[in-house]
């Protein structure tokens, strides 16, 4: 860490203002400054950069991050840290993240997702009560790799709808009826989530081992099967990959949905296995979906490994204050996660964001974010991952 000091020179010109001279009145003259992140406040874009990068992505809460300020001998407390975070994500990155958006709902494919969020001071809710922080992150073939958070007090279907309109495509997600019925949009459900009901049916003895050959393992067996045939299809073209999940899955398919209806899985005792075949048989239609494009995964685990920086951060910072520090929440953690996607170096990035920013007209010239978004190939190497990191993959 260093201080940099800048120290602005105003000249005043000796001959202006004199009777007979050619500018009756003074004129000063001073020396260009770079333009202040947060004018009166000692933000500077580096300083706030780093803020976001430990709490965002290494998990560092504003309130360990004032001790450690302490330390260094600077009282910087977390409420004027977490002021800093807002301003900083309204007036600066705000932009980036709605273009981010915009760009996710123009792609074929898309995963969704919610994971909750406590929210102390939300108007008309308890302190306790849950809001949610719902996720978009597009298919691994789309042209754009990105993560979308978006903060709501409710998980309700309006939301859905007003996260979602204008999208055309498929959305992999959970059986949540939020989704169900939006315009324009065609759901392929999650075969991890009916592999996780089935291996929750499958009951255990004394000494926690499963018991063999129970019907929850053969529907987990059922379903490992499926995912060693997209194991084997990975590296073939979305085309091909759909002909050859004709020629494989589609049986495997016909012949778990006959084991469904058999009697001896149908009429048991046991509850959870009740519960994991109701939930199979209702959401057959959508289970069926990623039959039609190979495009489609049969999981969404792509999307909850993207919520899962987030859930261990919320164990760490616990909850936001406010509504306006959750939506800042969901802006530093859409560039962050989408960040490390399109294999940028995060705190080179938001650095560059934050100096780069204040600078630019905009909103006269929405055409000039292009340039800023993290996909950019005009980024500087400042922004980049040094290769030898990226093919150790030792941020993921």
């Amino acid at each position: 860490m260093k201080v940099r000091q800048y120290i602005q020179e105003v000249y005043k010109c000796s001959q202006c203002g004199k009777e007979g001279s050619e500018h009756p009145a003074d004129v000063f003259v001073g020396g260009k400054v770079p333009v202040s992140l947060l004018p009166h406040s000692l933000a500077s874009a580096s300083l706030v950069a780093g803020i976001l990068y430990k709490k965002y992505d290494m998990g560092i809460p504003l309130a360990r991050q004032e001790r450690d300020w302490y330390r260094l001998g600077l009282c910087l407390y977390r409420s004027t840290m977490a002021n800093w975070v807002i301003r900083s994500s309204e007036e600066y990155l705000l932009p980036i993240y709605e273009r981010i958006h915009q760009e996710l709902l123009g792609c074929g494919i898309l995963h969704g997702d919610e994971t909750r969020i406590q929210c102390n001071r939300e108007p008309g809710k308890k302190a306790s009560s849950e809001s949610f922080m719902w996720v978009i992150r597009s298919g691994r073939e789309e042209a754009v790799q990105a993560v979308f958070f978006h903060y709501a007090r409710s998980r309700a279907r309006k939301e859905a709808e007003k996260l979602y309109r204008g999208f055309q495509g498929y959305l992999v997600t959970d059986a949540y009826t939020g989704y169900d019925s939006l315009d324009g949009i065609c759901r392929a459900l999650c075969w991890s989530h009916v592999r996780r009901y089935y291996i929750d049916s499958i009951p255990l003895d004394s000494r926690g081992k499963e018991i063999s050959g129970s019907k929850g393992a053969e529907g987990r067996e059922w379903c490992d099967r499926l995912f060693q045939i997209e194991k084997n299809l990975k590296a073939l073209p979305s085309e091909k990959r759909l002909q050859k999940r004709q020629e494989l899955s589609r049986p495997v398919l016909e012949g778990f949905w006959a084991w469904v209806e058999e009697p001896s899985a149908k009429y048991t005792a046991n509850e959870s296995l009740k519960t994991a075949l109701t939930y199979t048989t209702n959401q057959r239609k959508y289970l069926e979906t990623f039959l039609e494009d190979g495009r489609i995964p049969i999981s969404n685990n792509d999307c909850e490994t993207s919520i899962r920086p987030f859930a261990t951060g919320r164990k760490a910072w616990l909850f936001a204050d406010s509504p306006a520090g959750a939506r800042a929440s969901g802006i530093v953690y859409t560039l962050v996660e989408t960040a490390k996607l399109n294999h940028l170096d995060v705190f080179g990035y938001l650095c560059y964001l934050l100096e780069s920013l204040p600078d630019l007209d905009h909103r006269n010239h929405p055409e000039l974010l292009e340039a800023y978004l993290p996909w950019s190939e005009t980024l500087p190497e400042s922004c980049r991952l040094r290769e030898h990191r990226i093919n150790k993959k030792c941020m993921f």
